[in-house]
């Protein structure tokens, strides 16, 4: 990852556990997304709750690293949007 954005110059990790936030982030779109893919097979299938909690979370599992990162975008900014960077 750059330390700094070679568009606008922002500082990306403005601290040590900076992106410890964005794991919050995360795990409540994985969240979403899992109960998302679990009603739509429920609505289309037959199968039991087991079944289809565990299609969906295998369903999901191609989804996670484009979560992960989209959770750090929204984490900075959230960040930005609070406490903006003043130094460029």
């Amino acid at each position: 990852m750059h330390e700094r954005c070679p568009v606008c110059g922002l500082k990306f990790e403005r601290e040590a556990g900076y992106f410890l936030g964005a794991m919050y982030v995360s795990y409540g779109l994985a969240l979403i997304t899992i109960v998302i893919i679990g009603l739509v097979l429920w609505l289309c299938t037959s199968w039991s709750l087991m079944k289809i909690t565990l299609w969906a979370v295998l369903l999901f599992l191609p989804l996670a690293p484009t979560i992960t990162l989209f959770s750090r975008v929204l984490w900075i900014y959230l960040d930005q949007a609070i406490d903006p960077e003043q130094s460029r």
